[in-house]
């Protein structure tokens, strides 16, 4: 590579907001060569995965930033990024592309029909991308791609009905019925969103909100508002509540058992094999998971109760469920 290359390249980032190093990926097996990208509110994870199913140059690169709609600098900004996948890598050369993003996402369209903090509304996302790549691309919701990834190839490929959770700074969801995603035109999987309390009010503009107690990022803000102590993390918060302090306690309860209570209406309604949690607060271990189960069960009677597992796959779920759906169009 030129230096004048050199400098035009997008510049890696090292880490995530919560401070997470980018793991290597799991292989997904055999086929053909597909570019890869996930994408999210503050970076954009992008990898060409050989006919191995080795991720090559897996890298996390800043989400270009606009005022408004950010449609035209993202598909940009791949198009730079497939460039250089691709100039690493001049012996593998991808029959296709898989793309997934957050927000509402009408994957048989291929629109983004909403996403609040990327600014489109009704965004072919997937035309667009096809167009600037020169590859046909298949096109998802991040969420639903990662809980795709979990059943092919991680802690949901034992449960053909099961509930794949994210909980990281809000909490994201997706159903698989049957082994298949259950879409509903995009709108199924908003569990972060469903109603839980009277309060507080979400920025979705609904109130009591799952995220806005239960999220990784709503335990710190609630500690931080409550102790006008900036705590490290929601890590932080349950050390603290684990260490006898009262307020963290509180706040760590209130969020297990508005989990408690959204798994549960599930459970009712859907009646999972399984709910797989992943995401940062997947991390917290005995803490979240002996919990949840035993207030689980304490909540219930006849139902079946589902197994909770930790996801497999981390931070890489969604890349990898981007590879997975790139190869179903090869």
């Amino acid at each position: 590579m030129t230096s004048a290359e050199d400098a035009a390249r997008v510049a890696d980032v090292v880490r995530d907001p919560s401070g997470e190093a980018l793991a290597a990926a799991r292989t997904v097996g055999p086929g053909v060569p597909v570019l890869a990208f996930d994408v999210g509110g503050t970076d954009i994870k992008s990898a060409l995965f050989d006919a191995d199913g080795t991720a090559l140059g897996l890298r996390r690169t800043p989400t270009p930033v606009a005022d408004g709609d950010r449609t035209a600098v993202l598909i940009e900004r791949l198009g730079e990024l497939a460039v250089q996948l691709q100039a690493d890598h001049p012996d593998v050369i991808p029959c296709a592309a898989g793309l997934v993003v957050p927000g509402i996402v009408d994957a048989d369209a291929g629109l983004g029909v909403f996403a609040s903090n990327l600014g489109w509304k009704n965004s072919p996302l997937r035309d667009l991308a096809a167009a600037r790549l020169g590859l046909p691309v298949a096109f998802d919701h991040d969420v639903r791609a990662a809980s795709w990834a979990e059943h092919r190839l991680g802690g949901a490929r034992a449960y053909a009905n099961s509930v794949v959770l994210v909980i990281g700074t809000g909490i994201a969801g997706a159903l698989l019925v049957g082994g298949e995603p259950y879409t509903a035109g995009g709108y199924a999987g908003e569990i972060g969103h469903s109603p839980i309390a009277d309060g507080p009010v979400c920025p979705c503009g609904a109130r009591g909100c799952l995220e806005t107690v239960a999220s990784a990022g709503a335990i710190a803000r609630r500690y931080r508002e409550a102790t006008g102590i900036a705590p490290d993390g929601a890590k932080d918060v349950i050390a603290r509540a684990a260490a006898g302090d009262p307020v963290a306690s509180e706040i760590w309860d209130s969020a297990l058992d508005a989990l408690t209570l959204s798994l549960a209406q599930l459970t009712a309604v859907v009646a999972p094999e399984a709910i797989v949690i992943g995401g940062g607060l997947s991390r917290a271990g005995g803490a979240l998971f002996d919990e949840l189960r035993a207030r689980l069960t304490a909540r219930l009677s006849f139902h079946r109760i589902p197994a909770l597992v930790p996801a497999e796959l981390s931070g890489n779920a969604g890349i990898l469920g981007a590879a997975l759906r790139a190869r179903e169009l090869a």
